[in-house]
């Protein structure tokens, strides 16, 4: 059996449906191959029912942290964390259906099995050996946790992100290995329903890619919490011991470091999933780690086959690969559309849900020093803010870094409430070259939380107002 699409995408995740509904809303016959489930990695088993036990996590603190200050008194009270697995369960399912609904909609046609290229415009679908051809194809099968020696997952005591948001009980002790977003939000939830969590990071700093005051910030707030935070600590290996594990490590002094738990969760970076699409045989050009090499438009080597999505390896996050979608589809489609350069992706947005809330873009202040600017940085905390004040969210704030010379937005970093919410201004007037002096001239409803970002555009000139 053999069919002919104009675009055939590889993976049904955040990238690879985005892009299938795009280049099907520019009149293209469209089909999506799919080994697991739509929704990918983000909807089944990461961002989304994630996102779930958060809130769950968030207000447990909520209630343990600042019951007092609300005037809140109980008797026995428990926190069930197997229902709040089953709602991100239900969370999970309802989106998945909704991209399925898509896909009709769309008229795309979803073909199950694992693809592979047999050449520059057609795939084998196994199992059966479907023969499906196209004029272009859009690779986004995303990527799986990575692991080192010492350190395999067996999904019962080792476990990957996807062996975690699934787990029925929260462990009584779990050693989180890694504290990037996974790792720490992880840390945060299991931390929450009373799990004892070791964070170890082998870097000086817990989320080691944001601002060095933005990992401070986070630092003091999980150690408040009782979370047991190891930095400058490498993992060697992890035993199975009892029932459970022991984790082997040394710190930076060299000496050796045991802990004993229940569970350990290995969150120390992801890998491509490209190794079965035989890219190699088609003349598809990879880099070191299996990562696909693409130019602005999402293209690689061949000009009939694109990638986009965490299996580039250029910012491995679920609306970068939707943007990444887009743009390839828009291409394919003949439409003008801006592609993305290197600085395009520092300059998206950063998110790391625990609590307090994580955000960033562009460049930190020792990035912006390093590429020669001379900068103005503006800050300002949520301390005085009338809306943090009434929800009982005082931790945290927002720092500007702006080009002394021309006023450009270099960077932005924010710590506290709801400041994933608050990033898309700062995105937008970086994307549209505004300054921080036209945030702060924009007029910011009271009271909000956003009126923080406003301060600190205002401090970038040294005129913050409440502070």
């Amino acid at each position: 059996m053999s069919t002919q699409f104009d675009v055939l995408v590889i993976g049904g995740g955040p990238g690879g449906y985005v892009a299938a509904i795009r280049a099907a809303q520019l009149g293209l016959k469209v089909a999506v191959v799919e080994r697991e489930a739509l929704g990918g990695v983000c909807l089944n088993w990461g961002c989304i029912p994630s996102k779930a036990l958060l809130r769950n996590a968030e207000l447990i603190n909520i209630i343990h942290e600042q019951s007092k200050d609300f005037g809140f008194s109980f008797d026995n009270f428990s926190a069930d964390f197997k229902k709040a697995f089953q709602r991100s369960r239900q969370v999970s399912t309802r989106l998945v259906k909704g991209v399925g609904f898509l896909m009709k909609k769309n008229n795309i046609e979803v073909i199950t099995g694992a693809a592979r290229l047999t050449s520059p415009t057609t795939v084998a679908v196994e199992p059966g050996g479907q023969t499906v051809s196209a004029k272009n194809i859009i690779l986004a099968t995303g990527a799986r946790n990575r692991t080192f020696p010492g350190m395999e997952t067996d999904g019962e005591r080792v476990l990957g992100y996807r062996e975690a948001i699934v787990l029925e009980e929260s462990p009584k002790r779990l050693v989180v290995i890694g504290t990037g977003a996974i790792g720490t939000e992880f840390a945060f939830v299991h931390n929450a329903y009373g799990s004892k969590v070791t964070l170890i990071e082998m870097l000086p700093r817990i989320l080691p890619l944001e601002d060095d005051e933005v990992s401070q910030e986070l630092e003091k707030v999980y150690a408040k919490l009782g979370v047991d935070v190891r930095t400058n600590t490498r993992v060697e290996r992890i035993e199975r011991a009892g029932d459970g594990v022991r984790v082997h490590a040394k710190n930076a002094a060299g000496e050796a470091v045991t802990i004993d738990a229940d569970k350990a969760l290995v969150a120390v970076g992801v890998q491509p999933n490209t190794e079965d699409l035989e890219l190699d045989a088609v003349g598809v050009t990879t880099r070191k780690g299996g990562f696909v090499e693409i130019d602005e438009f999402m293209r690689t080597s061949l000009p009939t086959v694109y990638a986009i999505g965490d299996v580039t390896g250029k910012l491995m996050l679920a609306h970068v690969a939707s943007a990444m979608g887009i743009v390839a589809a828009e291409h394919i489609a003949g439409q003008a559309t801006q592609g993305f350069d290197d600085d395009d992706y520092l300059f998206m947005p950063r998110c790391t849900y625990c609590q307090p809330q994580v955000a960033s873009m562009g460049m930190t202040e020792k990035q912006a020093k390093e590429r020669g600017y001379e900068i103005s940085v503006g800050r300002f905390p949520f301390l005085p803010n009338g809306k943090a004040l009434g929800l009982n969210e005082k931790t945290g704030w927002v720092k500007i870094i702006s080009d002394k010379r021309y006023g450009e937005i270099l960077g932005a970093h924010l710590v506290g409430p709801e400041v994933t919410e608050l990033l898309p201004e700062i995105v937008l007037a970086h994307n549209n070259e505004l300054t921080a002096h036209e945030i702060a001239r924009s007029v910011h409803a009271h009271p909000t939380l956003s009126e923080v970002l406003m301060e600190a555009a205002h401090a970038v000139d040294g005129a913050a107002i409440h502070i």
